[in-house]
């Protein structure tokens, strides 16, 4: 079976895949995770040996949905839709982060980056005291589970939300901020070490806090999937880019803060739960091998 495009239908797709507000930025920041996470996977490899396939596919798959929900005229109908601009955040605060993050891209970036860039900006930077106060603080379990269920409550605060719709900076430092957030939670539950390993959290206090985000979140969908009034008149505004009814429109998006994010959470616990087996495994194996044989 082959499936053939009209030259109107390429036409349509390259359009879509323009920007539709061109943000230098996201622009520079994609390309060169992109590009850093190709060296140092070049830099890394050993002759011969593996290649972590998947871990690749899951960080340009994840890299790649930010830079389309960002880049591309995806972005205006989640200024003209309210269920896409629930599924803008899906993606910006959970799936793209996660997948981004489960690729452990940490030391394969740092790879690629030039020594003396490392010696004189990186390592000073990591290294400075408020740089790393900042940094542990936000990484604390309590604060990292509220800025994280939390900054969903703020961004959709109704009054909050319709300001935040009409104006461009506001609205590009909510979705900044959803991306960061989702890149700082999501390496804290995906994090290889183990608990006192430079920080680590224990697997059982990761699955407690992907069940504390969870709740809030099925709270807030199902409180805008069931509300009787229509609660973002900004998109009415602004006008739909399909006509369908306020009330569906705010219908889909609780629906998909309702069910496709919490899901997340059980994802991740999942990711989670394996890694813990992996390690009492593991623990085992040691606890064998440091027995006494006995004649």
């Amino acid at each position: 079976m082959t499936i053939a495009f009209s030259g109107s239908q390429m036409s349509s797709l390259f359009e879509f895949l323009l920007p539709w507000e061109f943000s230098p930025l996201v622009l520079l920041s994609c390309v060169t995770a992109g590009v850093l996470y190709a060296r140092g996977m070049r830099l890394r490899a050993v002759p011969g040996g593996a290649v972590d396939v998947w871990r690749a596919v899951g960080f340009y798959v994840g890299l790649l949905s930010v830079y389309v929900v960002m880049q591309t005229h995806f972005d205006y109908l989640s200024q003209h839709m309210f269920w896409i601009h629930r599924l803008q955040h899906l993606i910006l605060h959970h799936l793209g982060p996660f997948l981004i993050m489960l690729a452990l891209p940490r030391q394969t970036m740092q790879a690629a980056v030039p020594m003396v860039i490392q010696q004189r900006v990186l390592i000073p930077l990591f290294r400075n005291r408020l740089t790393l106060s900042v940094y542990r603080f936000l990484q604390q379990p309590v604060i990292a589970s509220v800025l994280f269920a939390g900054l969903i409550y703020f961004w959709l605060t109704p009054s909050i939300h319709f300001d935040v719709m009409l104006s461009l900076p506001r609205y590009q430092l909510m979705n900044w901020s959803m991306l960061v957030d989702g890149l700082f939670f999501w390496w804290l539950i995906v994090d290889p070490r183990c608990k006192g390993e430079g920080g680590a959290l224990s697997h059982g206090v990761r699955i407690a806090m992907l069940w504390a985000v969870m709740l809030p979140q099925i709270a807030l969908g199902a409180y805008i999937t069931l509300a009787q009034a229509s609660l973002y008149s900004v998109y009415s505004v602004c006008g739909r880019a399909w006509p369908i009814s306020p009330m569906v429109d705010q219908q889909l998006g609780g629906l998909i803060t309702w069910i496709p994010s919490s899901m997340m959470s059980v994802i991740g616990g999942l990711v989670v739960l394996r890694m813990w087996l992996r390690y009492n495994s593991r623990q085992v194996a040691a606890l064998r091998r440091a027995e006494p044989v006995h004649a």
